[in-house]
This record gives C-alpha cells, sequence and structure tokens, in this order.
C-alpha cells in the first residue's frame, strides 16, 4: 500500500515473479486500470475478441476496459505494477484516460523511452522487491500531476464503488451541482468511461465475483439479483464483460479452481488456453 499522496489514487503496488498458471489469461472488464512495468520477456495483450495481439516489451498502461481482455504471460515472467482505483490512473498520463480505453499503451508511449529505460535499469539493479517498489513509488510520485475535475470524479466514483454501482446516476449529479455533460466529459477524461458505464462495471464485477461456482448457478435469480429485467439481456453483457458465457466461465472458474487450487490470480484472471 503506497503512502500519501497516492494511497488515494492507488489500490496496491505489487512485484510478480514466476511461472504463470497458464500462458494466456483472459480478465473480465473490471473498473481496475493497471501499469505494468515488465522486466522480463515481452508479454501479449488481444484487447478484445476481433482484436490483433500485440507484444509489449516494457510494460504497458490499461485504462478502465469495457470488455474482456486476453493477457500472455511469457514463461518465466517478472513485473512491478499499480493496481488503480478508476481515477488514479489519469495524474501520470499525457492523454485523457478515454484514449487508452480498450486500447492499452506501452509504458514508453505515456512516459517516453529514455524514462522507461532508466527505471526498468534501475528496478531490474535492485535487491529485493521492497527496494524495487519503493522506486516504483517514488517515481510515480514524482509524475503525479493536477487533473481537471479530478475531485468530483473521485467523489461520484467512490460513491458508486460503495453502492455496487447501484447509486443512480441522475441523483449524484445533482447532488454535485453539475450537468450530465459536464460530468460525462470529466469522466472520460479522467477514468475513460461515463459515470453510467463506470456503475455497469461495479454492478457486474460485484455480481460475477458473488458466484459460488462450486455449487449449482441458478442464472435467473443471478441476473434478477443483479437488476436485470431479463435473462437474455443478462448473458449479453456477461459475454460482454468476460467473453464467456454464463455456463462457460462456471467450466473455466471451476478448471482454475481444480488446476490451481488456492493460487494468488484464482479470484478474476480465466485461463484462455
Amino acid at each position: 500500500m503506497p503512502g500519501p499522496p497516492l494511497d488515494g489514487l492507488i489500490d496496491d503496488l505489487y512485484y510478480l515473479e514466476g511461472a504463470p498458471p497458464y500462458s494466456r489469461l483472459m480478465l473480465p472488464a473490471a473498473p481496475a486500470p493497471l501499469l505494468i512495468v515488465n522486466l522480463g520477456a515481452p508479454f501479449v495483450i488481444r484487447a478484445g475478441s476481433h482484436a490483433v495481439a500485440v507484444e509489449y516489451a516494457d510494460g504497458c498502461a490499461v485504462a478502465t476496459p469495457t470488455r474482456a481482455w486476453e493477457f500472455g504471460y511469457p514463461s518465466p515472467t517478472r513485473s512491478v505494477g499499480v493496481h488503480f482505483r478508476p481515477w488514479g490512473l489519469a495524474p501520470f498520463l499525457p492523454m485523457p484516460a478515454a484514449e487508452l480505453c480498450d486500447r492499452p499503451a506501452t509504458v514508453e508511449q505515456i512516459w517516453g523511452r529514455p524514462a522507461i529505460s532508466e527505471l526498468r535499469r534501475r528496478l531490474i539493479a535492485a535487491h529485493a522487491p521492497h527496494e524495487m517498489l519503493m522506486l516504483l513509488e517514488e517515481e510515480l510520485v514524482r509524475r503525479l500531476r493536477a487533473i481537471n475535475g479530478l475531485g468530483i470524479v473521485r467523489h461520484m466514483s467512490s460513491a458508486i464503488a460503495e453502492t455496487g454501482g447501484a447509486v443512480p446516476i441522475r441523483d449524484l449529479g445533482v447532488a454535485a451541482h453539475a450537468s450530465s455533460t459536464y460530468l460525462a466529459r470529466r469522466f472520460k477524461e479522467v477514468i475513460g468511461v461515463t459515470p453510467k458505464r463506470l456503475a455497469r462495471s461495479y454492478r457486474f464485477t460485484a455480481t460475477v465475483l458473488a458466484i459460488d461456482v462450486a455449487a449449482p448457478v441458478d442464472w435467473g435469480d443471478v441476473a434478477a439479483g443483479a437488476g436485470y429485467f431479463d435473462q437474455a439481456h443478462f448473458v449479453h453483457e456477461f459475454r460482454e464483460f468476460t467473453g464467456l458465457t454464463p455456463t462457460r466461465y462456471v467450466e473455466v472458474r471451476q478448471r482454475f479452481l481444480r488446476e490451481h487450487p488456492d493460487h494468488a490470480l484464482e479470484g478474476w484472471p480465466l485461463p484462455a488456453d
């Protein structure tokens, strides 16, 4: 966990090393921007089911995705990264977050080749993971910049998160004394998506992570509990967010649990092999 001033922007910094559970993982869309500084062989990202797979040698920055995306780790893999809060990536970007929506950028594209080359050199020379994370935190503090509208986006996003996406967006706008047009523009610049889309992401994420794949699933009850008026709409959104049908999702989650019990990544990534 980073200290001030990063603690309001970031959930955690992490170090990852070793053999991935699968060569390709499918990551469902979630309100969780990500920055990775890669220290090993290139990894591969396919953003969207019809996109072309692209190699990322130095790392990547990923704004809030709107659909499932595929991540291919080399084996072994080694990297440091940042899990941001939805509004947390924007103060470190030279462009609006919407430009990275479902279009991950390399770290070189956002910070420049000399800067990322020097940072990677220092990280590789570090003696322990803790030292590496401190170096990354120092770099982030140095690059932190003011963002117009960050305060109102952060306040509204926190309210959306606390309710699992169930709060009426109109009510939040009225309370903030801001028009829907202004809020949509600020949200897209800071988070990459509109307030309504962010709420959908939180609602869907909470629904899916609450599913007990070890027991029979009543999809009608799941859909109704998530606020969907019909199961067909729920299935359509399920495929958009996870890349899978609900039935296939359960099968894939069960496979992960069976083949890698108690794995650190068990909760969200899905094997794509």
